[in-house]
């Protein structure tokens, strides 16, 4: 192994519980090629630490008492620094490995890991690479496809609205208060076949089969707020 030969790798550890911050800290102090420049129990001295020592790796306690381990790894990133974080947790939580990934996190790893395992994710992550124990990796990405649906479809219905010319907006606007098509048309000065016209464009546009199911889609979907902003303009 070559590793004696190259500069060793800086680690902070930032764990809220003091006694195994100590444990950890002996665990990788034993390692040759690393080189822990501060443990903390606190979030927001680690902020300071990292600013001071830049390390190369930061093992974050996601379940912090003043600030968690997730708002620290949003000010972590804001530093732009090289650092890479490791989410440190107790809990198999899918939820919160996604938010620690999408926040920056690169990788997840369990309090009651074994240190081997814990040794092999400093160094894939050190590596730039992604890491999560093989037990959540498919808890995760499940949680993340779900997640990533449910983001596209609710992008999808946002974006059916804006496909509405002007005139097939004023048509739903109506519709929405209650009118017909006959009331429309004299509102409008356009004949009942071009309303029928427009709203059939409507029903297609928010894949939609009736005026009720236009209605409530609009409504669902923030219309009206969207018809008050642009009359403001």
């Amino acid at each position: 192994m070559m590793r004696e030969f190259k500069r060793k790798l800086r680690v902070l550890l930032v764990d809220d519980n003091a006694e195994h911050l100590r444990g950890v800290k002996e665990l990788i102090s034993l390692e040759t090629g690393y080189d822990v420049v501060g443990a903390t129990t606190s979030a927001n001295i680690a902020i300071n630490l990292i600013k001071k020592y830049r390390p190369d790796v930061v093992l974050m306690d996601i379940n912090m008492p003043e600030k968690d381990g997730l708002q620290a790894i949003q000010e972590i990133e804001k530093l732009e620094l090289d650092t890479k974080v490791v989410a440190l947790s107790g809990y198999d939580d899918a939820d919160l490995i996604f938010r620690a990934m999408k926040l920056g996190a690169k990788g997840y790893v369990l309090k009651t890991m074994a240190s081997a395992q814990l040794i092999y994710a400093i160094d894939e992550i050190a590596a730039g690479k992604i890491y999560l124990p093989s037990a959540l990796s498919s808890r995760f990405f499940e949680y993340f496809q779900r997640s990533f649906k449910n983001e596209s479809d609710a992008a999808v219905q946002e974006n059916l609205l804006s496909y509405l010319t002007s005139r097939e907006e004023e048509v739903l606007d109506l519709l929405t208060q209650g009118n017909n098509y006959k009331g429309i048309a004299a509102k409008l000065f356009i004949s009942e076949t071009t309303v029928k016209t427009h709203v059939n464009n409507i029903f297609q546009k928010l894949q939609v089969n009736d005026r009720t199911q236009a209605v409530l889609y609009a409504l669902n979907n923030g219309f009206a707020n969207r018809r008050r902003v642009k009359a403001a303009v």
